[in-house]
């Protein structure tokens, strides 16, 4: 392909299916995205949901990696406020050694579900470190160089894989752009969680312009956007019309993206905070191949975006399929 491309999946549960079709989905696609040339395959962390089977991203990566051969696969991500960055570590080495060179650690700072299922992760927590501090962590214990200074110096984590995984940021803010410039570790924003075109011009800014190259690494930009590629233009904008965006609102300034308006609802059942619900149609790429591969070329140069890492929810699998061989054709016709 002209230029890279990857696919994260979240084993959506779509209506007259369960956990196991989900998932079922999701290993056929990632043995077509292998076959097709896509550089790399995610999975999603989400908790609590009737409507995500993918509550475990490491234990589906290690299922998604037997059945694969070449594909790199990997979380997008794990969400490191609620665990051990230690354990985390562990995980992904265990992985890393199992196949080595094809695993990526995507870290995400959302919560991945509704109050009651973080209070279940989080359950004799009192203070928890801060993302920062977490991610340093991870770093550390994911390349095993532990600083001098750290309490736990001498400490290994077994197993030591030839080929560690590699690190990403996953983030919707300037915020989360910053934290991964700081950590010199490539940067996903996603683009089908935030829609907002200025936040993301802001956080490709930060990114670019705040990175720390000290630690030897270089910036890498990625973009995730959720995108739908038809035969026609018209069954494109049909394929795409039924999906909206739903935010909370929060009266603290913060903002949380949940699947269904009915989630938003249980969201209030479970907490205490005031909040508002904006519904917006989803922001979705969308297009013939022609028409779509001139739009994210058009995004690349503009932008200086490294991958894009496509999502797409389409309820039909066939059609599913049928959209990442579009794209995947879209590209290989670019003249090298």
């Amino acid at each position: 392909m002209g230029i890279k491309l990857s696919i994260l999946d979240q084993s959506v549960i779509f209506p007259g299916e369960n956990a196991s079709d989900a998932f079922q989905h999701t290993i056929s696609l990632a043995q077509q995205a292998e076959e097709l040339g896509y550089h790399r395959f995610w999975v999603s962390e989400h908790h609590d949901s009737e409507q995500v089977a993918g509550s475990s991203p490491e234990v589906l990566i290690a299922h998604l990696l037997a059945k694969t051969e070449r594909i790199r696969v990997g979380s997008g991500g794990i969400m490191l406020q609620h665990y051990s960055p230690y354990k985390v570590a562990e995980n992904f080495n265990v992985l890393a050694s199992l196949a080595p060179g094809r695993v990526d650690l995507g870290v995400g700072r959302a919560p991945g579900g509704l109050p009651r299922s973080t209070q279940a992760l989080q359950q004799g927590v009192v203070e928890a470190a801060s993302l920062s501090d977490k991610l340093s962590e991870l770093q550390q214990f994911v390349q095993n160089r532990i600083d001098d200074e750290h309490p736990l110096k001498g400490l290994r984590v077994s197993p030591i894989p030839a080929v560690p995984a590699d690190i990403y940021i996953l983030g919707t803010s300037v915020a989360s752009a910053q934290l991964a410039a700081e950590a010199g570790l490539p940067y996903v924003f996603a683009q089908f969680i935030n829609g907002d075109h200025a936040i993301a011009e802001a956080a490709f800014d930060a990114y670019q312009k705040g990175f720390n190259s000290e630690k030897g690494t270089k910036p890498k930009l990625i973009l995730a956007l959720s995108l739908i590629v038809a035969d026609t233009q018209e069954e494109a904008i049909e394929l795409a019309g039924e999906y909206k965006n739903v935010k909370i609102h929060l009266e603290n300034g913060k903002t949380l993206t949940v699947g269904t308006l009915e989630q938003a609802e249980e969201y209030g059942r479970q907490t205490q905070a005031k909040f508002t619900v904006e519904v917006k149609q989803a922001e979705i790429t969308k297009g013939t191949k022609e028409t779509v591969r001139q739009h994210l070329l058009d995004v690349q140069n503009k932008y200086g975006i490294d991958e894009f890492i496509i999502t797409t929810s389409v309820k039909d699998f066939g059609k599913r399929l049928r959209s990442f061989e579009l794209l995947s054709e879209a590209f290989s016709e670019l003249p090298v």
